[in-house]
Order: C-alpha cells, then structure tokens, then sequence
C-alpha cells in the first residue's frame, strides 16, 4: 500500500507513507438476531459495515470497535457479535462503552486481554507506536469512569513506553464536544484524565465514540477523532436543553473510519457504507 501527502514547490518536497492502517467502528448496538432498534437491524447495518470492510480494506493491520457493542448488555448480542466478527479477516480489538457489560461481555469473549484489576484494557505495540485500549465502562451509569485503579494501569503503559508514540482509543470523550445530550455523559473528572496524559510528551491521537457523529479536532494539544455508529446516529443540535427529558437520535447514513498513521501524520478517513456510489474516471488536463 502506498499514498502520499505531497507539496511541490521549487524547492521542498514532502511524501508522509502510512504503514499502519486501522479500521475504526463505533457504537454498533447490537440486540438478539433479527431484532430491531430505533426501526433498524443492527446486526444487518454491522453485516454491511463488515461487507464493505472486505470489498476495501483486507489489508488493514486491524479494526477497532470503541465500545456500546450491545445496546443493553445481553448475551445474546454479544454472541451474535462473536459470530459476525467470524466474517472479518482483520484482527479485531474490542473496547467497552456505557451501554455494555462488563462481565457478560467477558463471559463471551473468554479470551480477549484485561488488565490486572479484570478491566478490559491493553497496550499494542507497533512499529509505529503503543496503541492504548481503554476500560471507560462503569455499571449504573451512562458517565464515562477511569478509576484511580485504571489511571494507574495507564501511567505505568506511558512511563513504560516514555520514547514511544501513543494512540489512544476509549469509548467516552473526555471534553465535551458542544453536543449537550452528550456532554453531560462524558468521561468524569476530566482534568484528573489530562493530568494523567501529561506523563507522556508524544501522544499522537485519541480515537473515541459514544457521540455517533463524526467529529475531529485538537484537546489539549492532541488530534482526536469520532465516527458516526453503525445504527442509529445522534442529530447535530448543539443548542438542545439536556434537560428536558427526551434524548435525541436520527437515522444518518452511517460510517466507519480509516486510519493511516506514518512517522509525522495520521490521517482519518470517513467511509459510508450502505450506498456507496459508482466510481468513474475521466481525463484530466
């Protein structure tokens, strides 16, 4: 695989190869086979999404999902996950969101790595930095939580790997993203978190969901990205009253990302998948 960044001028020329490529899913919901969710299958859209990731990408170095695999923490949904992930032959990480949990999940996927307090979290080392997993999902409520015991797992991976380049990936921001509903269920204690990530001086991305949109931009001097879910999407209304009882959803086409990371650059790519559009050619003079 080759791409390129590139500028000519008469005297500077920049070329940025990716060798890692990632595949980032997000908030896919998941309930038994065949049933239904705000009017729609999720576990046909992630069939598709899965369709499409094999038409395109095989050749990516993995995919990760950030979390709410299941919309109520069932068996049944995680089962079903474990059989769809049967048709992607890409190594596939799995993280926690508020939606999941932890011990069914678990139960499921008997072999999928945790830390030594029993959270699902790991580190990936890569020869283009340490990929972070983190555990955000805490029973009873919707709130991201990183606890002291967590906060701990995660200053020893950055003191580990001090020299390292560091991606990280967690289901809840830890900002808020101008989106009420959402803000008032990100992570807690965010600047303990920032705090946390001071440790390290080359945290290159922090790649999240929860907020089922596409969002990117710059926290504290780390680039950040988020992808739409697989289902059901949350609307762009950034002046809604949190308060007044009824959360918020629509039915935007949804995506998945494609992340290519090169020595100086990582680049995030947003691909629907449901209608994808002919492609043609012509010349260019």
């Amino acid at each position: 695989m080759f791409w390129f960044c590139r500028y000519q001028t008469n005297l500077d020329r920049c070329e940025e190869v990716p060798s890692m490529k990632i595949i980032h899913i997000s908030d896919t919901h998941l309930v038994a086979a065949e049933e239904k969710l705000h009017g729609l299958d999720p576990g046909e859209r992630l069939r598709q999404c899965f369709e499409d990731i094999m038409t395109h990408h095989t050749d990516a170095d993995l995919c990760v999902l950030t979390g709410d695999l299941a919309e109520a923490g069932h068996t049944g949904a995680y089962v079903l996950l474990k059989q769809l992930m049967m048709l992607l032959p890409v190594r596939t990480f799995l993280l926690l969101g508020n939606h999941d949990h932890r011990q069914r999940f678990c139960d499921v996927f008997s072999n999928v790595p945790r830390d030594p307090h029993g959270f699902v979290q790991r580190s990936e080392v890569t020869s283009d930095g340490v990929l972070l997993f983190l555990d955000t999902n805490e029973p009873g409520t919707d709130e991201g939580v990183y606890c002291e015991l967590r906060h701990a797992w995660l200053r020893e991976q950055l003191a580990q790997y001090h020299d390292r380049p560091i991606y990280l990936f967690m289901h809840h921001p830890p900002f808020d993203v101008g989106l009420p509903d959402l803000d008032a269920m990100r992570l807690r204690d965010c600047e303990k978190f920032a705090q946390t990530l001071t440790g390290h001086n080359d945290i290159r991305h922090l790649f999240f969901g929860h907020v089922h949109r596409p969002i990117n931009g710059r926290w504290r001097g780390i680039g950040f990205s988020a992808v739409h879910g697989t289902n059901h999407q949350v609307p762009l209304l950034l002046n809604k009253d949190p308060l007044n009882g009824a959360f918020a959803f629509c039915q935007e086409e949804p995506s998945y990302g494609i992340i290519l990371i090169a020595k100086n650059m990582t680049t995030v790519h947003l691909q629907p998948f449901l209608n994808r559009q002919p492609i043609y050619y012509e010349d260019y003079k």
